[in-house]
């Protein structure tokens, strides 16, 4: 597995999905063409009790969870949100922490960001921001941020130990994240690990949920799984796979 192949194969397969007018979550919904049993997986949580017009307009069903719904926002924070895509989490965050907080999304792909700019308008959120970046080098400043969410994302990133250092560093003292992501109940298997596909699907980036748990404490948080969803694998699949939604505070 190749670092700089991995991100390449990211950014181009969702600057892809930016580009049209349809969604996708995960690997089913004609993303790629891979023809394995893996590919039938359906991932995204619906947004249930949520601003419909946010939803109508950003929801792009690239999630696996909410985990806007367990982030305990109050007004004036400072949100940050990560792979932030169309931007349905950001515009949630900016309306619960009202017009004296932010909600920042940072995405490495342009035409996401662009996409977002456009949502933004329509939606007229002011106290809504993207940056471009990577979530390994996050170019937010250290101890800035109240809190971090972030959907389906971190199973993509190739250095998740990386990923929750810088997350630790952006927190305030007192800040916490939830992650919603996807993780693997045993290992992957090398076949599965090296097929790009699976990775921009979501499947091949996933770690065994101990293991990722513990990349998590060793980062300086503690860590509660607050939401867990097992997908239905095929008999012959020698793994299994979840979503789980996971709070940390620093």
């Amino acid at each position: 597995m190749n670092t700089a192949n991995v991100k390449e194969a990211v950014r181009e397969q969702y600057g892809n999905i930016a580009r049209t007018a349809g969604s996708c979550c995960g690997p089913s919904c004609g993303c790629n063409t891979d023809d394995s049993a893996l590919a039938s997986i359906a991932m995204n949580d619906a947004y249930t009790n949520d601003d419909a017009s946010i939803v109508a307009t950003a929801d792009m069903g690239l999630g696996c969870g909410t985990p806007t719904a367990f982030a305990d926002f109050e007004e004036g924070m400072t949100v940050l949100d990560l792979g932030s895509g169309a931007g349905i989490d950001v515009f949630l965050a900016a309306r619960a922490v009202g017009p004296t907080g932010t909600a920042i999304g940072v995405d490495m792909t342009d035409a996401m960001i662009e996409r977002a700019l456009v949502n933004k308008s329509k939606l007229g959120l002011q106290n809504a921001e993207f940056r471009k970046g990577e979530i390994e080098q996050l170019p937010v400043d250290s101890n800035s941020v109240d809190r971090v969410i972030s959907n389906c994302v971190i199973n993509l990133v190739p250095d998740k130990s990386k990923a929750f250092e810088e997350i630790y560093r952006v927190l305030r003292p007192g800040g916490s994240f939830t992650i919603s992501d996807v993780v693997s109940i045993g290992a992957i298997t090398e076949d599965v690990r090296n097929d790009m596909a699976l990775w921009t699907g979501c499947i091949a980036g996933a770690l065994d949920k101990q293991e990722y748990l513990e990349i998590i404490r060793s980062a300086g948080f503690d860590v509660t799984i607050v939401s867990e969803k097992p997908y239905h694998l095929d008999k012959d699949i020698p793994f299994g796979l979840q979503s789980i939604t996971v709070k940390g505070r620093k």
